[in-house]
């Protein structure tokens, strides 16, 4: 299966943390037919993130999550959410605790007011800096997604 990614952003600003080590803002915008109501589910769910984002992802506590990729946990909170519009899952540090400069992903679907279509917008904050291995693991998550909601 094919696509053609109609509009793609690229932030990739490397940010300095008080560790100063760096991390980057990796931003783009797919197109996804789907509607929001059909597609947020396997954004803010464990079972829907777990076909096609993680190997695995089980429900840790209120608004925690456990991200299971190659047999290690990665615990992360929801510390953004709109219904059927947004979420934010912020990763949490070796101690569980959010630091105020943490990575995390960040889904949002945006509706375009000319044509109705619909985009999915993925921000990634962390600290991998090679561009094309960034590009490539998310199109084909995308491309995975894609192939679940049939869009």
């Amino acid at each position: 299966m094919s696509f053609v990614r109609i509009k793609k952003l690229l932030i990739m600003d490397p940010i300095m943390t008080k560790s100063e080590s760096t991390k980057t803002k990796f931003v783009r915008e797919y197109s996804i037919n789907a509607s929001p109501k059909l597609l947020y589910p396997y954004l803010s769910t464990a079972a829907g993130l777990s076909r096609w984002f993680a190997e695995d992802v089980n429900v840790n506590g209120n608004q925690g999550l456990n991200f299971i990729w190659d047999k290690e946990d990665h615990f992360a909170e929801i510390t953004g959410q709109r219904a059927n519009r947004s979420i934010r899952f912020t990763f949490l540090d070796e101690n569980k605790e959010l630091q105020p400069d943490g990575d995390y992903v960040e889904f949002n679907i945006e509706t375009s007011e000319l044509t109705g279509e619909q985009f999915l917008q993925v921000t990634d904050y962390s600290a991998d800096h090679d561009e094309e291995e960034m590009d490539e693991l998310w199109e084909n998550m995308i491309l995975s997604l894609r192939e679940i909601i049939g869009g």
